[in-house]
């Protein structure tokens, strides 16, 4: 009889009934790796923590970071709270656009007459394929010494609508053909790319030819009009740098009518700005909130309920409403109609934050920027920063102190699976040879019953 592997033979062969039907390996072996698995569970189970803790942590470095991105808006100077508008008395004549610090004040506009675009069409022929007379034109852009002409001849190649649009679109004058096809029949159109007196191009005959085919449509002239009573000539209806900081958007001729300009602070970007600040900050303060929030069915709180960085954020977030200025009129988010609730969330009272706004934009920049961007805005960032920071923040810490957990964990428990692996196959090999064994007992035990003489088939006559 060969030798037996190291398993309990009497308990395996009690537990398959004394029967040929053998046991069931896998069974064995799997219900003994399982209860080996033990601390592989435990270390999974850290994983899921350490999971749920980084992705608590991510969320809560997002919305610091959505929270610094409005806070840089408020402190920046040429952002939201140095809005200015510009409003028109005649929109359909004039409207205006002005960037963040510009100076407020009224201007006049008179628009004489708007920048055009030079423009010329051909004869009819009856078709886009049909050829014009053979001939040439001389084509001049430009006054001046800047002037051009160039001769274009109609033939040899260069003979129908289709031909000629092709040919002085490739030409790059400046001037663009397209084919013009109405009941009278197919028109080449010029027009220059550019408005203004300086883009101006005429059409004349040239050589033995003695018809113009071509009829101006229009001619390229400058916008005229005054600004605050001093003439001003632009080649297009945008024109920027007369008033400084303002762009003035041409619509209509009217010579005989006054467009006031009125340029004032935005009260509707510095509010949609506040807001903006406020919601991301109540974001950011309900998700803190949400780790001490307890599950009475879990008992359990949120995974960050223990983290100091986390306690740390929240008695930062509910320090800072309480921040005020030395100075007087707007020096504490109170002042702008901003009250705490009792669960650290801000309340903006929109009327009185509007008014606050209209009735002394410059105490509401002074606030949030202070001087030198050392404000409300810079005060409140540069607490978040110690948290949010991507180098050396507290949040970077902890998330990488995370990482490092859960890859050891991940080392240990493939080591763990290795082991597993050899373990499965060191048992899978024993119990197959403890099966057979145990398949061959019937046999051997009649065996070893006929050499004693015992008859197991009936009664000693």
């Amino acid at each position: 009889m060969s030798s037996l592997p190291s398993v309990n033979l009497n308990a395996l062969y009690a537990a398959a009934g004394s029967s040929s039907s053998g046991i069931d390996v896998a069974a064995a072996v799997s219900q003994i790796l399982t209860a080996e698995r033990a601390p592989e569970q435990q270390w999974q189970a850290q994983q899921q923590v350490i999971a749920q803790q980084t992705a608590a942590l991510n969320q809560l470095n997002s919305g610091a970071s959505t929270l610094m991105d409005d806070l840089d808006a408020l402190q920046s100077p040429t952002g939201p709270l140095m809005a200015m508008n510009a409003t028109s008395t005649q929109p359909g004549v004039v409207t205006a656009t002005a960037t963040a610090g510009t100076a407020a004040g009224n201007h006049v506009v008179v628009v004489q007459h708007l920048a055009s675009t030079a423009a010329w069409y051909s004869d009819a022929v009856t078709g886009s394929s049909t050829a014009f007379t053979a001939g040439s034109f001389d084509l001049t852009v430009g006054t001046g010494s800047s002037q051009t002409t160039t001769t274009i001849a109609i033939g040899n190649g260069v003979n129908t609508p289709q031909d000629l649009v092709k040919y002085v679109n490739g030409l790059n004058l400046g001037i663009t053909a397209s084919v013009v096809t109405d009941a009278t029949g197919s028109r080449v159109a010029l027009f220059s790319n550019s408005s203004g007196s300086a883009s101006d191009f005429s059409i004349a005959p040239s050589g033995t030819s003695t018809d113009n085919i071509f009829t101006r449509a229009s001619s390229g002239s400058n916008a005229a009009l005054t600004v605050d009573g001093v003439p001003v000539s632009s080649a297009t209806n945008t024109v920027g740098g007369v008033i400084n900081g303002v762009t003035l958007n041409l619509y209509g001729e009217a010579p005989d009518t006054e467009v006031n300009l009125s340029i004032g602070p935005s009260t509707s970007s510095a509010s949609q700005a506040i807001n903006a600040f406020v919601s991301a900050y109540n974001s950011l303060v309900s998700q803190v909130n949400s780790q001490y929030a307890y599950d009475s069915t879990n008992q359990t709180s949120g995974p960050l309920s223990g983290d100091s960085t986390v306690r740390m954020l929240q008695s930062e977030l509910l320090a800072a409403p309480s921040y005020v200025t030395g100075g007087s009129g707007i020096s504490s988010l109170q002042s702008l109609g901003i009250t705490m609730n009792d669960d650290g969330t801000l309340t903006v009272d929109s009327g009185a934050l509007n008014a606050a706004i209209q009735n002394d934009p410059g105490a509401v920049q002074a606030f949030f920027q202070g001087t030198s961007m050392n404000g409300f805005a810079a005060n409140l960032k540069s607490g978040l920063n110690t948290f949010a920071d991507p180098s050396e923040g507290a949040f970077t810490v902890d998330l990488t102190s995370y990482n490092n957990q859960n890859t050891d964990l991940q080392h240990q428990i493939d080591d763990f699976e290795t082991y597993i692996a050899t373990e499965q196959t060191r048992l899978t090999n024993e119990y197959n040879l403890a099966n057979i064994v145990l398949l061959q007992m019937p046999q051997q035990l009649k065996q070893i019953d006929a050499m004693l003489g015992n008859n197991t088939n009936g009664s000693n006559g």
